[in-house]
C-alpha cells in the first residue's frame, strides 16, 4: 500500500472513531416485515421461474413396485448458453420440467392466499392421510431454491408434530398417504413400503418468513424445498383432554391457533378447562365412553366441554 492510500485509509479510521456514538447511543429502528400480500406475489415469481427452469429425472422414477427415495429425486437446472439463456430440455425421453409436473395449490393463511406446488413422485399405499395436527414419522431434506441444504432428517428417532412445524408443511402432508406396511429388519431397522414420496416448493409465507431460525442458512423471505418419504402418522391430543387436536378447530380453517372458547389466550387444543368453568374437559365426558363432545346435558346443542353453565362432571359422587 502506497503512502497516499495509507494516509486516506488512517483519516478514515479516525473519522469513524471520533464520530461514532457508543453502543449505550446507538438507536436500533427495527425494520417492518414486508407486505405479506405483495411479498407472495414476489415468491410465487421467484418460484415459477425456478419450476420453469429445473428438470428432474422423472423416468428414473417410474418402475412399479420400486420403494425410491429422496436420494433417488435430482433436480437440476437447465444449460445456460454463453449469456446465460436457458436452453431446452436435454434428454427429454428421461427428464421432465418440473412446471409440467407439480400441482398448484392454494391456502389461506393470515388472511393471505398462497401459492405452492407440489411434485407427487408417489401417494403412498397406506390407508391415512395426516391431519394437519396428527404426528408423523418421516425423512426429509430441505433446502432454498439455490441448493442450499439447510436441514435433513435420515434417521427419525421420534415423529414430527405437525402443529410446531412451519404451516406448509400442515398443507402438503394431507395429501399424502402413509406407508402400506413395515418389515422389520434383522438389525432393528424399519423398512416401510410403498410409501409417500415428494417434493413441496414453498413460498416464505408459508415458511418462516421475515423469521427464520437464527444460524441458519435460511435468509429473510426464502422459498423453501422439501423433499420428503412420509411413513406413519398418529392422531394428536395434545393436551390429553379426550378431544383430538383435529377437532379443536371448530371453526374448520385447519388451523388450530384461533380457537379459544373461553378467550383466556389458550388456544382449546391445548387448554384442558376448554370453557373455563372451572371443570376439566375431561372430566366433561359424563357417559365416559372417551368422547367429551357427545355429552350435552342441558340440551341446548352445545357439548358441556364448550358450555360454561354445565359444569357437571363424571367426577361427581
Amino acid at each position: 500500500m502506497n503512502l497516499k492510500n495509507s494516509l486516506i485509509v488512517l483519516s478514515v479510521i479516525v473519522l469513524c472513531m471520533t464520530s461514532c456514538k457508543s453502543d449505550d447511543d446507538v438507536t436500533f429502528i427495527p425494520v417492518p416485515a414486508a407486505d405479506r400480500t405483495e411479498q407472495q406475489v414476489i415468491d410465487n415469481d421467484s418460484l415459477v421461474g425456478y419450476l420453469e427452469t429445473h428438470y428432474f429425472n422423472a423416468a428414473q422414477l417410474n418402475t412399479p413396485g420400486v420403494d425410491y427415495t429422496i436420494d433417488d429425486i435430482v433436480i437440476t437446472e437447465l444449460p445456460q448458453d454463453l449469456d446465460g439463456n436457458f436452453l431446452a430440455l436435454p434428454n427429454p425421453d428421461q427428464n421432465t420440467l418440473l412446471i409440467d409436473a407439480v400441482v398448484e395449490y392454494s391456502s389461506v393463511y393470515l388472511n393471505v392466499v398462497y401459492k405452492y406446488y407440489v411434485l407427487t413422485v408417489n401417494l403412498g399405499g397406506g390407508d391415512a392421510n395426516p391431519n394437519f395436527s396428527d404426528l408423523i414419522d418421516i425423512v426429509y431434506s430441505g433446502n432454498t431454491q439455490d441448493g442450499v441444504v439447510f436441514d435433513n432428517v435420515v434417521n427419525p428417532d421420534e415423529p414430527l408434530d405437525l402443529l410446531r412445524l412451519i404451516e406448509g408443511w400442515r398443507d402438503v402432508m394431507p395429501r399424502f398417504k402413509t406407508a402400506s406396511s413395515f418389515t422389520i429388519n434383522g438389525d432393528g431397522t424399519i423398512k416401510y413400503n410403498d410409501y409417500g414420496l415428494g417434493v413441496m416448493f414453498l413460498p416464505s409465507g408459508l415458511g418462516y418468513y421475515a423469521n427464520p431460525p437464527p444460524l441458519s442458512d435460511i435468509g429473510l423471505y426464502s422459498n423453501l424445498i422439501f423433499k420428503f418419504e412420509l411413513y406413519r402418522t398418529q392422531e394428536n391430543d395434545h393436551d390429553l383432554d379426550g378431544v383430538l387436536s383435529q377437532d379443536e378447530d371448530l371453526n374448520d380453517n385447519f388451523n388450530v391457533f384461533d380457537d379459544d372458547t373461553d378467550g383466556d389466550t389458550i388456544p382449546n387444543y391445548f387448554d384442558a378447562d376448554d370453557d373455563g368453568d372451572g371443570v376439566f374437559t375431561l372430566f366433561e365426558d359424563i357417559d365416559e365412553d372417551g368422547d367429551p363432545t357427545n355429552d350435552d346435558t342441558d340440551g341446548d346443542g352445545i357439548p358441556n366441554y364448550l358450555d360454561a353453565d354445565s359444569t357437571e362432571s363424571n367426577q361427581d359422587e
